[in-house]
């Protein structure tokens, strides 16, 4: 499934089919980090990488130039190309462990020079898109003893998740071990997908307690890491890398931002079904000022509630572990039939029929 299939004009639309594309996902915004890793693993192996790139209006060549920037869709393109050519089950989790500080650039010198580990963390999530993440990422306080980096699906991604998760999860390992030392180990590592058949990979990658079908992907850390002193703190390197970073940051429309923050938070608070007027209470803004701004960037707030409740169920219903009234519950219904209603609404299907059409 390239895309959610989700489009309240075309409700007949099955999960398997692609919809129309969110237009974020047409803007050619992204740093092809993960691509330059893909197709230099593949030059190693003796691959030819180059068909990957057909039709897309990019060549291998041109990711290799630090000013180049794909879009969501030609990044996707390359990397399901790319798995379908290699055959590696755990490509994502060997890409991802080899990946050093300096694979991350500028924003690697910030994290390396910043304080400490937890400075260096949150460093990392507020910069993350300049890396080229192909996933959103936040950060979350589980416990007193816990906190996590937690990411969600960037447009409805279902079938690629595995691999974005385990070059995520496994190169921000790597490179907090590189800046504390090998004894960080992770408390727990969960992803909501079912456990794939090299699951014996996630163990020898994380060494720690590997959990699959979960409500969230999130690798979590026990706290007393964060006040962990970095031998590379430099308070001037840091603030001129950190400038350098928010410099590449802005390159980003402000209409894009606010529709990423409507999701994030819309995300992180489901189970409350807020409102337009709560979410703009939240943001700072009046309903009127979240509205304009919205439109601004094509979108209504109803629509962008509606496909984050479409992306999340799909996700829960993909990882196995709840029914379907528990995924109701977690989408803020009430009552199941109300979902049921919902999600056929969104998909043209029934949830039932949706977690057999899944991949």
């Amino acid at each position: 499934m390239s895309q959610l299939a989700f489009e309240t004009q075309h409700p007949r639309r099955m999960p398997s089919q692609a919809a129309d594309p969110d237009p974020r996902a047409l803007t050619a915004d992204i740093p092809p980090n993960v691509l330059v890793h893909l197709t230099e693993l593949a030059t190693r192996r003796g691959v030819s990488c180059e068909p990957w790139f057909a039709g897309l209006g990019i060549t291998r060549q041109q990711i290799n130039d630090p000013s180049v920037r794909v879009s969501y869709r030609q990044a996707r393109t390359v990397i399901a190309r790319g798995l379908k050519v290699m055959g590696e089950p755990a490509l994502g989790l060997l890409i991802g462990r080899n990946e050093t500080i300096g694979s991350f650039g500028l924003l690697g010198l910030a994290m390396m020079t910043s304080r400490n580990f937890g400075e260096a963390m949150s460093v990392g999530i507020e910069n993350h898109k300049i890396c080229g993440s192909l996933l959103d990422v936040d950060f979350a306080v589980i416990d007193e003893q816990t906190v996590a980096v937690q990411t969600w699906p960037r447009f409805g991604e279902i079938e690629l998740l595995p691999f974005l998760c385990e070059e995520l999860f496994s190169s921000c390992l790597a490179i907090a071990r590189e800046l504390v030392g090998p004894k960080l180990i992770p408390v727990r590592v969960e992803f909501t997908y079912p456990a794939p058949a090299y699951v014996n990979e996630y163990a020898a990658t994380f060494q720690c307690d590997v959990r699959f079908g979960a409500q969230q992907n999130r690798i979590l850390v026990d706290t007393h890491w964060l006040e962990h002193p970095l031998p590379g703190y430099n308070p001037l390197t840091s603030r001129q890398a950190l400038a350098l970073c928010h410099q590449q940051l802005r390159g980003t429309s402000s209409s894009d931002e606010i529709v990423g923050s409507v999701e994030r938070l819309l995300r992180s608070r489901l189970r409350e079904h807020p409102k337009l007027t709560e979410v703009a209470r939240t943001l700072h803004l009046s309903e009127r000022s979240l509205r304009r701004k919205l439109a601004d960037s094509g979108r209504i707030f109803r629509e962008i509630h509606d496909r984050v409740r479409a992306e999340r169920a799909l996700e829960l219903l993909h990882a196995g572990q709840l029914s379907v009234a528990e995924i109701g519950i977690e989408l803020g219904f009430s009552d199941p039939r109300e979902f049921r209603r919902a999600f056929k609404r969104w998909t043209g299907m029934p949830p039932q029929l949706a977690r057999r059409s899944l991949p």
